[in-house]
């Protein structure tokens, strides 16, 4: 026979003086975390003392009688647990609400405890205990462990992760501590296995115990299921109908659920939808008629029909094919912007042409006010359709654009359904408001989601999270608009066809200004039109300087202000009302003050080391002046300016062309080395970043370094190679306009850009000359005044005495 090797318990030698606090039908155990509302006021003093003077420590002990209000040594137990105060809660009726963890298990003697004062005083002994294995005690924690798992799946009050910690425990003692706080036994049981000091007897006993709860936790489930039966189903459902009678007729309600649910029964026959949404309605329905209505699900179900009912399944309006009325429409709306007005009358002569065609996807790609948004209702106009706005700054939570699962409180369907459901059709234009600033977080990439919704290839059956169910989205006109095209991820790129809307050139302004801005702004400040006017020149000083911007929003603001001003004027002198006010280019100041905006102007004359050079910014283009200033040295170069990397890159790229290219113009080799360069952009505060400045940057060095002045009437742009080559540049339009704004009559462009002047206005190249350049040394014949540096070197006064030193010795020769 196997034998139980000896287990070895004793007390320990460490005592703890601890407030003592007597619990009541409550037994603790060493590891057990149990909650416990306290409202005895000596239970309240002990574990105040215990958190302010103590550690947080107690000592726990059962009274033997549990009606005993305040015990003596006579009513508790000897054995008790150390326990640890985790958290501790005041609640409204004075109780606290107290998380005790158990520590150690310990005794004490209850004579020596004076529980006459106000928080009684224990010492503690604690209990030491070492569990030596045996075959036998394995083979017991084995039983434990299959008795724990059947306990756990039969009483569904006990957590599985609590199961499974207590199960992943291999010393008898400690599981016993652990299994009997969860047991639904007297408290005499539980302390009578505090109290066994024999870890493998004390698992014993809690075994016992543990199958006794399996046994009646069978019973009990064996009773429900046998009353359950006896019910018959007849009976039950009369009983259930006369109740709902009763109920409907004490409230008051007139109508009758079953009669409301076969109204929508009718409904969802009726409705022109899918027949999948149809059967998933029918099916929805049929769970409902089984439930009461004031059951928590009876409104989800019902709510979720209706959406279903709600929405637009098969309803398309009849659209507008009609291409001159749509083109006037168009017209009428906004100035310019051809191609995207192109691309919406090429889709509506399609679409006269075939029975079924999927709406289009454009992404409107442009700066702030040029008419993206606006322009997108103007489509809805000329198609004939709903307009709808969804704006998409700011959302992160893919659930805006999806929906959220039924499985949550509160859940409704995306943004996309929702919007649907208002305009009550399913062919809307629907503008998708700012595409580049969405953002993502934890709750998911929005961006992600609108892949489906973007997709024509896909979109026929967009599956919202709310509704699970296919929806066409096929026959929408969507159309995105951004600011920016960089920030939006590459696959949504791909799915648009992308249209670029340029900034307004100053022409454009001016022309939208006058027959769109002033007549607007006239009628909202109650002005009539026949007595009040801009002058041409006002409207163009408003522009140039009072705004800086690619669209008209700031221009409509600063004509809103002048038009205030002046009904200011008619109200405060009656007898001016009937007076014309022409609002010129030298009364602007009187009304918007002094000029806000001041734009790059040329020189007065031709300059040495001084170059025109065009910039594009997202506001327009720009004269961008380039200085060079050249001094005896050691061959450092200083870039400043608030130069980005690509146009120090480039000024550095200028530098090695020219230094390779020394011999043709008349310098030394090593001629870097006895000067220092210093390349400077004026207006420092402002970024500028770019390659097209290349031939400025090289223009200017060499101008500075040979002494041969630039023309002041002249402008350049291009990028330049270390070869010479000049490549092609962007924003041409724009920079053009800058051009004729700083009175540039002759400009230098890529050869590669030559096509590009088709796009820019007949009225801006009107008196400006266009010169095509492939290489640096066409730029330098047109650009530098003179023709050989002979002709300019020595025999000029205004020769620069570090251009003479670094001249090679043929050249000086020549010259004298």
């Amino acid at each position: 026979m196997l034998k139980r090797s000896k287990i070895s318990k004793g007390f320990s030698s460490e005592n703890q003086d601890l407030p003592l606090m007597t619990l009541r039908e409550v037994v603790m155990f060493p590891k057990a975390i149990i909650p416990l509302l306290v409202g005895r006021d000596a239970s309240i003093k002990a574990i105040e003392t215990a958190l302010n003077s103590y550690d947080k420590k107690i000592f726990l002990v059962t009274q033997k009688e549990p009606k005993i209000e305040k015990p003596d040594s006579k009513s508790v137990y000897t054995f008790g647990c150390i326990a640890r105060i985790l958290q501790m809660f005041r609640l409204p009726d004075g109780t606290i609400k107290v998380l005790f963890e158990g520590l150690q298990r310990a005794v004490i003697d209850p004579e020596t405890v004076d529980f006459s004062v106000e928080v009684p005083i224990a010492s503690a002994q604690v209990i030491t205990e070492d569990d030596l294995s045996s075959p036998e005690s394995e083979a017991l924690v084995r039983a434990v462990h299959q008795a724990l798992d059947e306990y756990g799946k039969i009483n569904t009050r006990i957590a599985k992760e609590t199961v499974l910690s207590i199960l992943s425990l291999t010393s008898p003692g400690a599981i016993a501590d652990a299994v009997m706080p969860h047991l639904k036994v007297d408290f005499q049981d539980k302390q009578s296995v505090l109290e066994q000091l024999d870890p493998f007897k004390r698992l014993q006993m809690a075994y016992a115990h543990l199958q006794g709860e399996i046994e009646v936790f069978s019973l009990e489930k064996k009773i429900k299921s046998r009353v359950k039966k006896q019910m018959e189903k007849n009976q039950r459902d009369y009983y259930l109908a006369e109740q709902l009678k009763a109920i409907h007729k004490e409230m008051g309600r007139e109508h009758d659920p079953k009669a409301e649910l076969d109204h929508l029964q009718e409904k969802i026959q009726e409705k022109n939808m899918p027949e999948h949404a149809r059967d998933k309605a029918l099916e929805e329905l049929k769970k409902l008629r089984t439930m009461p209505p004031n059951a928590g699900e009876y409104s989800v179900l019902l709510n979720y029909i209706d959406w279903i009912l709600s929405l637009p399944w098969n309803e398309l309006k009849t659209t507008e094919t009609d291409l001159p009325a749509a083109e006037k429409i168009l017209d009428d709306d906004h100035y310019g912007l051809e191609k995207p007005k192109q691309r919406i009358l090429e889709y509506l002569a399609v679409q006269s042409l075939v029975d079924k065609m999927r709406g289009p996807i454009l992404c409107l790609v442009g700066p702030p006010g040029v008419g993206k948004t606006s322009l997108a209702k103007s489509v809805a106009r000329a198609t004939g359709r709903e307009f709808i706005r969804l704006s998409l700054g700011g959302v992160r939570d893919e659930a805006e654009i999806r929906g959220h699962r039924r499985t949550y409180v509160g859940a409704m369907p995306g943004k996309i359904i929702q919007s649907l459901k208002r305009v009550k059709t399913n062919n809307p234009v629907f503008c998708l408001d700012e595409v580049d600033k969405m953002s993502t977080d934890f709750r998911g990439d929005p961006s992600s989601a609108l892949l489906e919704v973007l997709d024509p290839e896909q979109n026929y059956a967009f599956n919202d999270h709310y509704l699970d169910l296919d929806y066409d989205l096929s026959n929408i006109f969507f159309i995105t608009t951004a600011n920016y095209l960089h920030t939006i991820p590459l696959p949504l790129q791909d799915r648009m066809e992308i249209i670029k809307l340029p900034g307004y050139l100053e022409t454009e302004k001016n022309k939208i200004a006058k027959d769109y801005l002033c007549p607007k702004q006239f009628k909202f400040h109650g002005l009539d039109p026949d007595k009040v006017s801009f002058s041409e020149g006002a409207i163009n000083e408003i522009i140039r300087k009072y705004t800086r911007e690619a669209g008209v929003r700031n221009l409509e603001r600063e004509i809103a202000s002048i038009c205030r001003k002046v009904a200011k004027r008619q109200v405060e002198n009656a007898q001016d009302k009937d007076k014309k006010v022409l609002i010129t280019k030298t009364s602007i100041g009187s009304y918007l003050g002094v000029p806000k905006i001041r734009h790059g102007e040329r020189e007065d004359k031709p300059l040495v080391g001084v170059a025109n050079g065009l910039a594009w910014t997202e506001v327009g283009g720009e004269i961008l002046l380039v200085e060079v200033a050249i001094m005896p040295g050691s061959g450092k170069v200083e870039i400043t300016g608030k130069l980005g990397e690509v146009m120090q890159e480039s000024a550095r790229a200028a530098l090695s062309y020219l230094r390779s290219r020394s011999d043709v113009f008349g310098l030394r080799p090593e001629f870097y080395k006895e000067v220092d360069i210093h390349v400077h952009v004026p207006e420092g505060a402002t970024p500028k970043d770019g390659p097209s400045a290349g031939v400025t940057l090289a223009t200017s060095l060499i101008s500075a370094l040979l002494n041969l002045p630039v023309h002041n009437d002249l402008a350049m742009t291009g990028e330049i190679t270390l070869r010479g080559r000049v490549l092609p540049i962007g924003g041409l339009r724009e920079k053009l306009l800058a051009a004729r704004r700083a009175q540039i009559t002759k400009v230098l462009i890529p050869d590669g850009n030559e096509k590009d002047l088709e796009e820019v206005p007949d009225n801006v190249l009107k008196g400006m000359e266009i010169v095509s350049v492939k290489h640096m040394d066409d730029v330098l014949s047109e650009a530098i005044l003179g023709t050989t540096p002979e002709e300019l070197f020595c025999g000029k006064e205004s020769c620069l005495p570090v251009s003479c030193k670094l001249m090679k010795d043929e050249f000086r020769q020549q010259a004298q």
